[in-house]
């Protein structure tokens, strides 16, 4: 499963946004759903700062 990296992670929404299984929420860091991730790795490539690793 792709994990955040919390100390990278801007909140700026990037990574719902382009998530296929609405397994991604923001609040002062974004939070993956493990049940809902389908590993596809969206989040990896729209994220702009990094924060997401897989």
């Amino acid at each position: 499963m792709v994990s955040i990296i919390e100390a990278e992670c801007v909140a700026c929404g990037a990574c719902v946004d382009v998530c296929p299984q609405s397994a991604i929420s923001v609040d002062d860091v974004a939070v993956i759903d493990a049940d809902k991730c389908v590993d596809c790795g969206a989040c990896v490539d729209e994220c702009p700062s990094s924060a997401i690793s897989e």
